[in-house]
C-alpha cells in the first residue's frame, strides 16, 4: 500500500509542478521519464545492492577520518569546549563536533581547486549530464558545481557569463543550487542522520532538480545561444596560500552563520511551540500544527498515516527555518530512542532533509548573485517564492523515489 501511495505521490507532485508551468504545451515529458528512471535505478543501486552500500560505508568511513583530523585543529583551539554527563564523560558539542569541521573539509575543497581536480570533475561529469536531461551544458555544469561548492559559491565560476543568462535559464541554475547541499557540510549530515540517506539525497537531487525546472520552466537552448556559453573558471590567479587562507575562512564563516541561524530559528520555534502551547495547554504546540499542514504531503512520499503528522512537523520545521534544525530533531528522537517514527519513515524525513530548500535559502542566493550582477539578483529576488516552491517539490520526490528502497 506505501507503495501504491508513493507512486500516486510522485505523480502528485509532478502535476503540482505543471500547475504552475511556464509553458504547459511544451514539457518535454520523454525526459522527464528518462531522468525518473535513473532516479530509481541510482535509489536502487545506493541503498539495496551491495556495491551501494559498500560504496556509502566507504564514504562515511573517510568523512570519518577527514572528521578526526579536523578535531585536532578544533581540539587545540577550544580544548576546554566539552559537555559531560552526570558520569563525568565526553558529549557531544554540536558546535565543535559538526559546525568547526567545516573549516577543514572547506579546506581540503579549496586544495583540489587549486589542483583543477574539481574543476575537470564538474566539467565532464556536467557534460555528459548534459545529454540525459536535454538541456544545455551551462545547466548541467551548475547543477554538478553546486553540489561540490554550494548554493553561493557555485555562481562565482559562473560571474563572467552571469550577465548574459537569460531569465528562463537563470531559474534553472538557482534551482539546481537550492535543491543541492555543499561538499563542505556533507560531514556534518553524516553525523546527524545516516550516510546512505545523505548520498542517496545528492543524486536524486542533482536529477530531480532537471526534473520540476523541465517542468515549471520548460524551453529549449539553441545551438548558437549553447556555442555562445564559454566555461571559464580561471579568474585572478592566487597562490597556494592565498587560496587556503581564503577558503579556511569562507568555512569558518559558514560554520559561524549556521551556529547563528540555529540560535535564532531554534528560539523562535521554541517561543511560538510556547505560545500555541500557551493558547491550547497539553494539546498543541507550533510544530504539531505545521505537521497538519505537511502531513498529507508526508503521507504522498509514502510514510503511514500514523507517522505523517510527525514527519509532516520535521519536514515543515526544515522549510520555515533550515535542514539542521530539522536534523537535530531527527537526530534527538534516534538518540532518545523515543519511537516517534517507524525506520522507513525517518529515512524517508531524511532525505528530504538534505537540501537547502527553505525560506532563508531565497535571500542567500539572491544576494550572492546580486553581489556579483546587481540586475540578475533582483530578477532571482523576483521569481524567488517559485523557486523554493520547485525546490521543495524536488525534495518531495527525491524522498518519495527513495521511500521505495526502504
Amino acid at each position: 500500500m506505501n507503495y501504491l501511495i508513493g507512486a500516486i505521490g510522485i505523480v502528485v507532485f509532478l502535476l503540482l509542478a505543471w500547475a504552475v508551468s511556464s509553458d504547459k504545451k511544451n514539457v518535454r515529458w520523454p525526459y522527464i521519464g528518462i531522468m525518473l528512471v535513473i532516479q530509481f535505478l541510482l535509489a536502487f543501486l545506493l541503498l539495496k545492492t551491495p556495491g551501494g552500500v559498500w560504496l556509502v560505508d566507504k564514504l562515511a568511513t573517510g568523512f570519518g577520518f577527514l572528521l578526526a583530523y579536523a578535531a585536532e585543529g578544533v581540539n587545540f583551539v577550544f580544548p576546554n569546549m566539552v559537555n559531560l554527563n552526570e558520569k563525568g564523560e565526553a558529549m557531544n558539542n554540536f558546535f565543535t563536533q559538526v559546525l568547526l569541521p567545516i573549516t577543514f573539509i572547506s579546506a581540503l575543497i579549496g586544495i583540489l581547486q587549486y589542483l583543477r581536480i574539481l574543476p575537470f570533475i564538474i566539467k565532464y561529469l556536467g557534460l555528459a549530464i548534459s545529454k540525459i536531461n536535454g538541456m544545455g551544458k551551462l545547466e548541467s555544469y551548475n547543477a554538478v558545481a553546486s553540489a561540490i561548492l554550494g548554493q553561493s559559491e557555485v555562481f562565482i565560476s559562473l560571474k563572467k557569463q552571469l550577465p548574459y543568462i537569460p531569465k528562463h535559464r537563470l531559474y534553472t541554475l538557482t534551482a539546481s543550487a537550492m535543491s543541492t547541499v555543499s561538499l563542505s557540510i556533507v560531514g556534518a549530515y553524516f553525523q546527524m542522520i545516516k550516510p546512505e540517506y545523505v548520498v542517496t539525497a545528492i543524486v536524486l537531487n542533482l536529477f530531480g532538480g532537471f526534473i520540476i525546472a523541465s517542468i515549471i520552466n520548460p524551453y529549449r537552448v539553441s545551438d548558437e545561444e549553447e556555442n555562445e556559453v564559454i566555461m571559464n573558471e580561471e579568474g585572478e590567479k592566487q597562490s597556494f596560500f592565498e587560496m587556503l587562507g581564503e577558503y579556511i575562512l569562507d568555512g569558518f564563516k559558514v560554520a559561524i552563520i549556521v551556529g547563528a541561524m540555529l540560535i535564532g530559528y531554534i528560539a523562535l520555534i521554541a517561543m511560538l511551540n510556547g505560545i500555541v502551547d500557551a493558547v491550547t495547554p497539553g494539546k498543541f504546540n507550533f510544530q504539531t500544527l505545521l505537521g497538519y499542514v505537511f502531513a498529507p504531503l508526508a503521507f504522498l512520499t509514502g510514510i503511514a498515516w500514523d507517522d505523517a503528522v510527525r514527519a509532516g512537523s520535521i519536514m515543515a520545521t526544515k522549510l520555515v527555518s533550515n535542514e539542521f534544525v530539522a536534523m537535530l530533531d531527527v537526530q534527538n528522537m534516534v538518540k532518545n530512542g523515543k519511537g516517534e517514527l517507524s525506520e522507513r519513515s525517518i529515512g524517508i524525513v531524511s532525505v528530504f532533509l538534505v537540501s537547502f530548500a527553505n525560506f532563508s535559502s531565497i535571500g542567500i542566493i539572491a544576494g550572492a548573485i546580486k553581489s556579483l550582477n546587481d540586475k540578475q539578483g533582483d530578477v532571482v529576488a523576483r521569481f524567488g517564492l517559485k523557486l523554493l516552491y520547485g525546490a521543495t517539490l524536488v525534495s518531495f520526490i527525491s524522498a518519495a523515489i527513495a521511500g521505495f528502497f526502504l
